[in-house]
């Protein structure tokens, strides 16, 4: 992806979103988006190997442009090549007690 194109990208999401996921795929409905995102295939350690991914998440997000997004998010597994022991990155993609991004629930607790 372009400089330019990253930059739009973290005007719009979370910046962790765009340097740790990418855009599988959008979806117009109506007045709904869906923004589809697969986390990138890294791990600093080379004992591991990707092993799949989690159970899907849907985030509901900040409206744009007059419509709902919902951001449906696949998280990486990785096993260890001797121990096969699973391991995953620990993102908190999900505000505690909520169904949104912790940034939309700051915003909202932030309008009372």
């Amino acid at each position: 992806m372009n400089t330019e194109s990253r930059t739009i990208l973290k005007l719009l999401l979370p910046e962790f979103l765009v340097d740790n996921f990418q855009i599988v795929k959008v979806e117009e409905i109506s007045s709904i988006i869906d923004i589809y995102l697969g986390e990138n295939n890294e791990f600093t350690d080379d004992n591991y190997i990707s092993h799949g991914f989690h159970k899907q998440v849907k985030v509901k997000y900040f409206p744009l442009r007059g419509k709902q997004v919902a951001l449906f998010a696949k998280r990486r597994r990785w096993i260890h090549k001797e121990t096969k022991q699973v391991t995953s990155k620990d993102w908190n993609l999900i505000a505690k007690g909520t169904h949104m991004t912790a940034d939309f629930a700051s915003f909202l607790k932030g309008i009372n």
